[in-house]
């Protein structure tokens, strides 16, 4: 199988700007203390990056962003949904962005213990509240499968224990079933195709 090709940024190195290959990328980098650069799929993902800085792309997927040269593109506004947990079950946030901006428009946590799944299901219902208070119908993007699924069932079916601990998160999850149950009709929740698309624009990159 032929190897994909990737292009990489040098932002700071003998030379700076845009390679077609690593080894023309590496003979900048190699040595230089202090360089900044990162390997993109597409000339096109590669010089977007270039114009907008390391600033905005350091500890950040490569991917980030691939959804603006895709052939299919997400429906614009919307909004993306992303949790993150330390380990299966430790302390747990989520967060939402607009797809097109990445301005994070809301953000919970951390709470003291709570799972990845259990995050995703509410930054999904948050995100649904969040349009509904404003009138808007913009779709809600996620790229979990399980979530994704409470969601469309109107119930969280996750195996968190119910302890002290992980009182305030399940007492956001008896909101969050509420108000589905209360709005039976809502915004649409999509899948974010993450092969397509790269990562989704609100995660967290802990990955």
């Amino acid at each position: 199988m032929r190897e994909r090709r990737r292009f990489y940024v040098v932002w700071k190195g003998r030379k700076t700007g845009v390679f077609p290959s690593w080894e023309a990328a590496r003979a900048q980098v190699e040595g230089f203390s202090g360089a900044q650069y990162k390997g993109f799929a597409s000339r096109e993902e590669a010089e977007r990056a270039w114009r907008e800085g390391y600033a905005t792309r350091a500890g950040k997927p490569a991917s980030l962003g691939r959804w603006r040269t895709a052939a299919r593109k997400p429906m614009l506004p919307g909004l993306a949904v992303d949790a993150a947990a330390s380990g299966a079950r430790g302390p747990m946030a989520y967060r939402g962005v607009r797809v097109e901006s990445g301005e994070e428009v809301f953000r919970q946590g951390p709470f003291a213990v709570g799972t990845v799944n259990i995050g995703e299901f509410l930054a999904i219902v948050h995100a649904l509240a969040w349009l509904e208070a404003r009138g808007l119908t913009w779709p809600v993007y996620s790229d979990s499968r399980v979530a994704r699924g409470w969601v469309a069932k109107g119930r969280c079916n996750s195996r968190l224990p119910r302890t002290p601990e992980t009182e305030a998160v399940w007492a956001l999850v008896a909101r969050a079933e509420a108000w589905l149950a209360a709005h039976p009709e809502h915004a649409p929740v999509l899948a974010w195709e993450t092969r397509l698309w790269g990562e989704i624009p609100a995660d967290f990159n802990r990955k």
